[in-house]
């Protein structure tokens, strides 16, 4: 493994010479010995041609003194990333120290070709532009990948054979490359591509064992460019950190013209899943269906999360078509069935190439990133049974598509055209839920195609325009959006409430939101153009519910797509190590929010601290697998909430054991160091800081284990213990092993009993009578038998009738009530085992 590699991005492109001759003013400028680094020697095609940056290898010794280098031609310095296939698979039940051991050699699974998987069928759509005279003839099409066997007989018009990788073949060892590349333009009379006479430029960015580096991506980006290709399909993906000359290189791809086809990943059914590079919006990220047009259980949901916690994510993937047992060329000349996202991807790539091939003479000008997706999205076909974070705007129509785009007139547009929250499913979660006079604004974040040019801008500002006729004036629409839009996109997000004139009122609302889209002249002469568009909101409004029925989510506090690694909460999920769901109640906790909802709760999010709500409307705050710190005023606002208000409090924690997130730490060879977790499953320092005033803290403890109560069985998961927790309170023991010694040691400890992992507790403002309880019941084990509040065995009592006790005194009751639980897996859907939505419901009712 080679180690203190950093990619220097400069301002332009530049030749060899000029690139050394700026990075060695710039390394004089620090002081760093001409002897102690040298520019990595490129071993590809782009060695000959002017690029944007080189891959300086250092001296571990001035590795820190690098992050100073400043100088005038140098936009940015990123560490070099290796990408490989995955971590390796494990048969069997190993233990922790065996996995441990295995950690070492095998580095973090990221960036890789996407898995296939599947049997047989063929796309027949395309025969009809076949029969009319289009076959892609004429277009350039890249696929990065795995590589193409040099004489393969599927293959006539394979232009280019490059290879970026350090093996110097330009042959396919694995067959992913060939299957994707015979899938858009193979010629086989068997299993022919969509697009069979299109010009393929074959790019090997991965290595017999699926191993990349960022700078052979950015090299062969370039290198198309030079080329001029018009589309490059990528059937890559994984969870990644931010890897900003990557997504910065797709932003210039994009800006010359080259149109972006990429899969969404395979990490469905759960949502908040889609691969990275697909969650650019200027990307056609693309899901897979079957062939009764239902969406494929691997095909990843959205939404995006990299809006979160203050917006609220966009629609992905932007469109489905066939992913499920596509027929396509295999290494030796003969014909397989495969599925997956990486499958339905090339699909649409090799239908753009028929459409770019259909085009007249004179449209061909028209032709850019944002008027092929607009022609897309504006053909697609709504599945029925599907919501927009799963079928994005709908399924794939190639014949419609055709027509729109042969007809098409340079505009700009929204994606989705229109807010309809009263349309189920599609809507999903907005329509699950109607709005109402002080719950939290609900968001929606809208994306805009400028197919007039790659830059434009918002002229003045948007306008809400309210219909009068249709009860527009009983909710009030804000914006936040781009004012710049590049390359070809911005951004519209729509934050909707329901104003004090509904706070009884029951009924639907509407209007529109109106945006002028302006884009300059340019140097082809072209005028200034512009469009004006018009997004219509209609959305369902009902009166206040009770304070009972109203649940508060705190989204601030969740994770939002990693910046580093933040490990499972389920720490036996050794193939799946990144936490990177967004923690968001509509995706992987969007099992629990259907049952919430199903129960008759209304469930608002929370996008900001905890000074920007009013409590007198929630009964409850939910708090869940947090991982960000709270501010003091957070917890001193939070404190006034329980104690004067009556607010409820729930927090769901999980594992924080800073001896175990050392001993889980991996190698990553995308970024040449070792990952240490930034925090645990949760983080529980934070969480103690906020419950504190309370006296309720959590240990460090992790524990596993199963557990029944009443007639529900539990999986504690990877969870903590309570540490400290007031005496006038109840808490739930159980037995459990000591999951954080067995990680350290090797051992696995006998299981121990008497853990405490529950604790409900009556906040005391004034007075509330006490007495001396005794308990009998199934639960008498595992209850503090102590001197009680009375209101709190009131309350459990109720939760759990199988329980009975002797009371001498009435009290008056008062104040809020906290109640918290050391393990959030059963709520969460990521790797859930058994649900315990029952002990949410039980909660919520104290």
């Amino acid at each position: 493994v080679l180690r203190n590699e950093f990619i220097i991005q400069l301002d332009g492109w530049y030749s060899k010479a000029e690139r050394y001759d700026i990075i060695c003013d710039a390394m004089k400028k620090v002081h760093i010995n001409f002897t102690s680094w040298g520019v990595l020697e490129r071993r590809n095609a782009a060695n000959v041609h002017p690029s944007d940056f080189d891959v300086l290898q250092i001296d571990s010794d001035f590795a820190i003194e690098i992050k100073d280098l400043k100088h005038h031609r140098v936009k940015s310095i990123t560490p070099q990333r290796k990408f490989i296939g995955g971590l390796k698979q494990f048969a069997g039940k190993s233990n922790w120290m065996s996995y441990l051991n295995q950690m070492k050699h095998f580095p973090h699974k990221s960036r890789m070709p996407l898995r296939a998987i599947g049997t047989q069928i063929q796309i027949a759509e395309a025969r009809q532009m076949w029969d009319a005279g289009f076959k892609g003839k004429g277009v350039k099409v890249a696929v990065f990948d795995t590589g193409l066997p040099a004489k393969h007989p599927h293959f006539k018009n394979v232009i280019e054979r490059t290879d970026w990788t350090d093996e110097e073949t330009g042959n396919d060892g694995l067959g992913h490359g060939t299957f994707v590349a015979g899938v858009i333009g193979g010629s086989s009379q068997a299993c022919p591509g969509l697009a069979p006479e299109s010009d393929l430029y074959i790019f090997r960015v991965f290595t017999i064992n699926q191993v990349s580096y960022t700078s052979w991506f950015l090299d062969a980006f370039n290198y198309a460019i030079l080329r001029k290709v018009n589309i490059l399909n990528l059937s890559i993906g994984g969870p990644d950190f931010m890897d900003k000359p990557f997504v910065e290189k797709v932003w210039e791809l994009t800006a010359n013209h080259v149109i972006m086809v990429s899969a969404i990943g395979n990490d469905g059914p759960l949502y908040g899943k889609i691969s990275i590079y697909t969650k650019l919006i200027y990307v056609i990220g693309v899901g897979g269906i079957d062939y009764s047009n239902n969406i494929a259980r691997f095909s990843s949901r959205g939404m995006t999360t990299w809006e979160l916690p203050s917006g609220y994510g966009r629609i992905k993937p932007d469109i489905v078509t066939y992913g499920l047992n596509v027929y396509a060329s295999d290494l030796v000349g003969g014909c397989r069935a495969l599925s997956g996202t990486s499958v339905a991807s090339p699909v649409v790539a090799g239908a753009v190439a028929l459409l770019l091939s259909s085009v007249k003479s004179s449209q061909r000008d028209l032709i850019n990133p944002a008027s092929v997706k607009q022609c897309l999205l504006a053909s697609a076909d709504r599945l029925p049974t599907a919501n927009m974070f799963e079928q994005g705007i709908g399924k794939l129509n190639l014949i419609e598509a055709y027509k729109v785009l042969n007809s098409y007139q340079p505009q700009a547009s929204f994606v989705p055209s229109y807010l309809d929250f009263t349309k189920c499913p599609y809507m999903w979660p907005y329509c699950s839920q109607p709005i109402y006079y002080t719950a939290m604004p609900v968001v929606a974040n809208i994306t805009i195609l400028n197919g007039m040019g790659v830059t434009g801008m918002i002229k003045g500002r948007p306008v809400w325009h309210p219909y009068s006729s249709q009860n527009g004036k009983y909710i009030e629409v804000a914006f936040t959006y781009s004012e710049t839009l590049w390359p070809w996109s911005g951004y519209l997000a729509v934050s909707i409430t329901a104003n004090k004139a509904a706070e009884q009122w029951e009924g639907v609302a509407q209007g529109h939101v109106e945006v002028t889209v302006v884009t300059p002249s340019d140097d082809n002469n072209r005028r200034e153009q512009s469009s004006t568009l018009k997004l219509f909101i209609k959305v369902k409004v009902i009166a206040t519910p009770p304070r009972a029925k109203r649940i508060l989510w705190d989204q601030f506090h969740n994770l939002r797509y990693p910046p580093g690694y933040f490990p499972r909460d389920d720490l036996h999920m050794k193939t799946d190590p990144l936490d990177w769901n967004g923690d968001h109640i509509h995706t992987n906790f969007r099992g629990l929010y259907l049952h919430l909802r199903g129960a008759g709760y209304f469930v608002e999010v929370l996008g900001s601290p905890y000074t920007c709500f009013t409590a007198k409307h929630y009964s409850t705050l939910l708090v869940v697998d947090t991982e960000e710190e709270f501010y003091p005023d957070e917890i001193a606002k939070l404190h006034r909430d329980i104690t004067e208000d009556g607010l409820g409090l729930i927090v769901f924690a999980d594992w924080y054991n800073t001896s175990v997130m050392a001993k889980v730490k991996f190698y990553d060879e995308n970024t040449r160091r070792w990952w240490l977790p930034e925090t645990g499953g949760s983080n529980v320092p934070a969480l103690n800081n906020l419950l504190k005033p309370y006296g309720v803290a959590f240990s460090d403890m992790v524990y596993e284990g199963q557990y029944s109560i009443s007639s529900h069985e539990v999986h504690f998961a990877s969870g903590t213990s309570l540490l400290q927790f007031p005496e006038n309170s109840m808490i739930l023991r159980k037995s459990l092993k000591d999951q954080g010694r067995e990680i350290l040691s090797g051992s696995s400890p006998v299981p121990t009993e008497g853990i405490p992992i529950l604790g409900m507790y009556k906040v005391e403002i004034q007075q509330c009578g006490y007495s001396l309880v005794l308990v009998y019941s199934f639960y008498a084990p595992v209850l503090e038998k102590t001197r009680t509040n009375y209101c709190m065995l009131v309350m459990f009592n109720t939760i759990f009738p199988d329980s009975y006790f002797t009371i001498d005194q009435i009290p008056t009751e008062n104040g809020g009530r906290l109640a918290v639980y050391g393990d959030s897996n059963c709520i969460d859907s990521a790797h859930q085992t058994t649900d315990c939505y029952w002990l949410m419901d039980a909660l919520l009712h104290f």
